[in-house]
């Protein structure tokens, strides 16, 4: 069991990396317009984890997607605070039921669930274009690249998320 869940977020690591390097990195919708769905893996990330593992993985993800990027460790630094963030966002969505042994983000509503993807997405794309712009004059470029780079990001995390769901029947 313990082997076939590795191998699982490996395959998912990996294939999200490849698809964003890949696809979306060669996407540019309006010109501006570039999602990021690798934040999926943070998503989809177990919840149980060991925390330090959890944020090295983040870390190595970001690396990997600012390697092929060529970003300057901006991926990198976006990644690694949503993943140090997680447990208050999650605690945010959730309230204290992430915190008992039995939870699973797939026995939690929809509402949350989006909840929980938007605001990982929100945090994401707001360091990540506040550190690429890296100025306050150009507020309303870093507003305008986050509201719709994380609506593109939004939409397709969620059309992956219920591509790749196992249904509860």
């Amino acid at each position: 069991m313990t082997n076939n869940y590795y191998f699982i977020n490996i395959i998912r690591f990996a294939l999200l990396v490849l698809i964003q390097v890949l696809v979306f990195n060669k996407l540019n919708f309006f010109g501006f317009i570039n999602p990021m769905v690798y934040i999926l893996f943070l998503y989809w990330y177990p919840i149980k984890e060991n925390r330090a593992v959890f944020l090295g993985v983040s870390f190595l993800l970001g690396m990997a997607i600012d390697l092929f990027s060529d970003t300057m460790a901006l991926h990198t630094a976006a990644t690694l605070t949503i993943a140090y963030l997680r447990p208050t966002i999650m605690r945010f969505c959730f309230g204290v039921n992430y915190e008992f042994q039995s939870f699973k983000l797939s026995n939690t509503t929809k509402a949350q669930q989006i909840t929980f993807l938007a605001l990982l997405v929100l945090t994401h794309h707001l360091i990540f274009f506040f550190l690429e712009i890296f100025s306050l004059s150009n507020l309303l470029l870093i507003l305008k690249k986050v509201l719709f780079t994380g609506s593109a990001t939004l939409v397709l995390c969620l059309l992956f998320g219920s591509l790749f769901s196992v249904s509860k029947e």
